[in-house]
């Protein structure tokens, strides 16, 4: 179990984009992640920065696991935000075999770089609208567990249904490698009630992003918006989830990245503590 950060949240907004692959400073993160005393780090592949992300070659690879080691920061998780400019479900034939292709290639760098899980996006642009959007990704997440399996790498998938029609989605899908993530931020802007959600799927909720939001808007420092995340950690602790903690949180003054980063960490890791969970006891 272990507190990480989603990648690009220690350096300023690339290209004033709230987030995305650090295509210039990406290195520079695994030293400001142990400086902010976090065990790991999620790594973004996204459509516009892909050409430039090492997890793409060997040699960046073999950087990526250099720095990782050289800064005792973890790289196990990859948010494939590919695929929110080429949705899963929302693709013709054509469309959805080369996105398939893309996800079977990710899923073998993943297996080289040691990571264990990629989060699939199915929200805002990419999100599931219809029984056709869902009967779309029921399939095609079908056709690469098998592949998930073999390369050691679980599906999480990240989702703006409701609690009842996520765990139907999750059900179409009893795989070992095929979990939730749960995102605190997501759910309190959709008006998502914690216990329902806990209660309908918490059993195969994989990993969790730490993030706040106001109902029906946008995400907000920690503790200012409609999220309860003390009671969505207690009611995890009180589950026995085992996963990690990843804090996709709201950004703060360009150029303050690392102390922005010291402070949601000190005041995540009271809540978890507050919580029941023992994280972060590494550092």
């Amino acid at each position: 179990m272990r507190l990480a950060v989603m990648q690009g949240r220690l350096l300023p907004p690339s290209d004033g984009c709230f987030q995305c692959f650090p295509r210039v400073r990406w290195k520079e993160e695994f030293s400001l992640a142990a400086e902010a005393s976090l065990d790991a780090i999620e790594w973004i592949y996204d459509f516009s920065g892909e050409d430039e992300n090492p997890i793409g070659t060997d040699d960046g690879l073999a950087e990526m696991r250099r720095l990782a080691e050289e800064c005792n920061i973890a790289v196990v998780s990859v948010c494939a935000d590919y695929f929110m400019e080429c949705p899963l479900a929302k693709a013709d034939a054509i469309e959805s075999k080369e996105r398939i292709d893309k996800l079977l290639w990710l899923l073998d760098r993943c297996k080289l770089a040691g990571v264990r899980r990629v989060v699939i996006p199915f929200v805002d642009n990419s999100r599931i609208d219809n029984d056709a959007d869902e009967a779309r990704a029921v399939e095609v997440l079908r056709r690469v567990l098998g592949y998930a399996e073999g390369a050691n790498t679980e599906l999480h998938l990240e989702t703006s249904l409701d609690p009842q029609r996520f765990a139907s989605l999750l059900d179409k899908l009893p795989h070992p490698y095929l979990k939730a993530n749960y995102d605190a931020g997501n759910s309190a802007s959709l008006g998502y009630d914690v216990l329902e959600e806990i209660a309908a799927y918490g059993a195969r909720i994989g990993s969790v992003h730490i993030k706040d939001r106001v109902r029906g808007g946008g995400t907000v420092p920690l503790g200012t918006g409609n999220a309860d995340i003390p009671l969505v950690l207690s009611e995890l602790f009180r589950i026995g989830y085992k996963g990690d903690f990843v804090m996709q949180i709201a950004r703060g003054e360009a150029g303050k990245e690392l102390p922005w980063i010291r402070h949601n960490r000190d005041l995540v890791l009271g809540q978890l503590h507050a919580a029941g969970f023992g994280v972060g006891a590494n550092r």
